[in-house]
């Protein structure tokens, strides 16, 4: 069995429904209030130049912050899988799942996240805009890797149980927020290679959407193995066995 983890999407659709009957809270939400708390002590030059902002992202990051409420509900939340919209989301397809996959994605994806640590699937959130790679600075530390220590990790130890493998499908920015030493699961990293003039490489926008596919294709089939795994073909990509070592599984196109 497999848990997968994902980064989120900066841009986000709150229009967009999916048929999730009982939705679940962040488990870090007073975490989350405390760094809200946080931001909300900034000003919005502060925020600008925190974050590397526009003065209309500024101004918008900043009325999410102020309107922000502990008290999650389906009156001013909804469901993380059905707010991000990034090109791993496009590509993971939740608007095609079955109910049957979707309570599959509750249970096997864990979504990384700056302001909620770690989410399940239909944990209900509001509109933010926070990194996890920002160093906003709190009473535990200069960054959010301080803030956060090893709470994302004990989380995901207790998701782990009766999993054999934990998927990496997140970037290297959210991945260093788990102290990957104290997973006693095995952590399997794909790596998606492009052919760019005879020399295969890492292209981000690539990348993300073959983590999106992947992700699909793992739910979808019900991938419980490191060889079925290796299978994937996802928009043209296939597992590469002289450039695969350990627990990186490269796959080319």
């Amino acid at each position: 069995m497999f848990l997968i983890i994902l980064s989120p999407a900066k841009r986000l659709n709150f229009e967009k429904k999916i048929n999730i009957k009982k939705t679940t809270n962040p488990v870090f939400i007073n975490e989350s209030q405390d760094l809200i708390k946080q931001l909300m002590s900034l000003n919005k030059r502060d925020i600008s130049s925190l974050m590397n902002l526009s003065p209309s992202l500024t101004e918008l990051n900043f009325k999410r912050y102020n309107n922000w409420d502990i008290n999650h509900n389906l009156k001013n939340s909804n469901p993380a899988i059905s707010c991000f919209e990034g090109d791993v989301y496009k590509e993971l397809k939740v608007d095609e799942f079955s109910v049957e996959d979707l309570q599959y994605l509750q249970n096997h994806v864990r979504i990384l996240s700056g302001l909620y640590g770690i989410l399940r699937p239909f944990d209900l959130i509001q509109a933010y805009r926070l990194e996890m790679g920002t160093k906003l600075k709190s009473k535990k530390g200069d960054n959010l890797y301080q803030f956060w220590g090893d709470k994302i990790n004990k989380s995901l130890k207790k998701d782990l149980i009766n999993k054999s493998f934990l998927i990496n499908l997140s970037s290297n920015e959210y991945y260093k927020s788990i102290i990957y030493k104290k997973i006693k699961t095995e952590i399997i990293t794909p790596i998606f290679l492009d052919d760019k003039k005879g020399h295969y490489k890492v292209i981000s926008f690539f990348a993300k959407r073959a983590r999106g596919s992947m992700a699909n294709y793992i739910i979808k089939n019900r991938v419980k193995t490191i060889s079925q795994l290796k299978k994937f073909n996802g928009l043209g990509y296939t597992y590469n066995t002289a450039k695969s070592n350990g627990s990186n599984l490269v796959f080319c196109r």
